[in-house]
This record gives structure tokens, sequence and C-alpha cells, in this order.
């Protein structure tokens, strides 16, 4: 994939960030609030020049409006996703679109952010993006793979067999069905996994929590709508079935 990590040439450079916005002056201020992150950030303000850069160059991040001239971000979205680009990614979105931000994260964006926003918030959202799409390469305390049904996951190679067929997820769905298959019968809520796996807890995002497990189960589900993996405790929150294999 083209956001996997790669050594620059000149250590500054270590990390490459697209954001795809046409705001001239947003465009440039998210350029500064990002420079700790000591990356080389492209800034383009159209859609269809923003998704032909993310699909034939290696990017870290990407940061992309709803709202492009050329093509929408939910068109770019849903191209990049379609043709196997998983690069983490984050939506920018107005406080009035609350359906086109669901249709993002049904799409495959890994998170949101609502226009206006601090440095400060964009930093964190970056920053746990980045620490949850990583790569570990050294063993880890618990198994890396787990066996459940059908389902085997990889923690090392990011990657999930389903009746030993690839199943393509985003580093943040992948993220969650680690968490969730890591705690068979385990029933976590919206806070829970928004704390676990997204890497904070802000009241009033928990439906991105939702739009990504729905994701999920059209994905590894034989049925969505009458799930055997992914399993809905009502009024409570979600949990991973026991059925755990050797």
């Amino acid at each position: 994939m083209f956001a996997s990590k790669v050594t620059a040439l000149h250590p500054t450079y270590t990390r490459r960030f697209l954001v795809v916005e046409d705001e001239t002056d947003l465009g440039n201020l998210i350029k500064l609030y990002l420079q700790d992150f000591h990356a080389e950030i492209v800034v383009v303000e159209r859609g269809d020049l923003g998704l032909q850069k993310a699909l034939n160059e290696r990017w870290d991040l990407m940061i992309l409006d709803l709202r492009l001239p050329g093509m929408d971000g939910l068109e770019v979205c849903r191209a990049m996703r379609s043709k196997g680009i998983e690069l983490p990614l984050i939506m920018l979105t107005a406080r009035s679109t609350e359906l086109d931000r669901v249709l993002g994260l049904e799409l495959g964006a890994d998170d949101y952010l609502t226009k206006p926003f601090s440095s400060l918030e964009l930093a964190a959202r970056v920053r746990a993006l980045l620490r949850r799409s990583s790569r570990p390469q050294q063993a880890d305390t618990q198994s890396d793979t787990i066996k459940i049904k059908q389902l085997l996951l990889d923690k090392l190679q990011h990657r999930v067999l389903l009746n030993n067929l690839d199943v393509e997820l985003t580093a943040r769905e992948f993220d969650l069905l680690w968490f969730f298959a890591s705690h068979p019968g385990r029933v976590f809520n919206r806070s829970e996994l928004l704390d676990k796996v997204w890497g904070y807890g802000h009241e009033g995002y928990e439906h991105t929590v939702n739009s990504h497990i729905n994701r999920l189960r059209a994905k590894i589900e034989r049925n969505p709508s009458a799930p055997e993996y992914l399993l809905t405790v009502w009024g409570v929150g979600y949990k991973f079935c026991e059925h755990q294999l050797s």
C-alpha cells in the first residue's frame, strides 16, 4: 500500500501528508498546524487532482475536504477505497453536513473533523491516526494471529482472511476488528471503543463507531443484519463472538 512507512532521503521528511482543500487560507493553516510532525505537506485544491496524487504517489496521511471542485470528497474517498488505497484519511466537514460525514465514514474515511477546528484538535487526531496505522514489527505480549471460526487475523501483516480469502480493511477497520477479537465475549460501549481504538473519547463522535462496525459487518459477515462475529448487545454496546479456535 502507498501508506507504508518509508525512510526519506532527508531526515526531516520521514512522512508525507496530502491535504485536499480548496480554501487556500485553510490549506496554509493546516500546513502550519502540522509543522511539528516534520512532514512534507502537499496541498492541492481540486478533488480530481487529489485523487490522482493519492493513486500515484506514496502518502502517510490524507486530509480531505468534503466540498471540492472537480470531484467532491465523497467521490474521492469512494474511488480510493475501491482501488485498495488504504492510507489513513481524515475528512473535513461543515457542521451542517452530518449526513455527508456519516456517508464519508461508510465509504472508508477513518475520522472526520468539523470546521472550524483548533490546531490542538487536528494534531491530536493526526497523531492518534498515525499511531494506530503504524505497522508493529516486534512480537507483542499476545499472539500475533487470532483464529475465530472462519476468520483469521494476522497482526504483523495487518491481514485478514475469511474462508481463506483476503478481506480488504482500512487501518482503522483492522484495529477495531483486532481489538474486538482480542477480547472475545467482552462488551464495549461506544465511548470505550473511541478511547481504546481511536485514542480519544469525545462526546458526540459515537456514530463514528457505528459506521465502522457497519462497514466491518458488510465485509466479514455472511448476513450483516444477522451477524455471527460482531454482535450488538442492545442498550449496552458491542461484543465479539466467544467461539475461539487455536
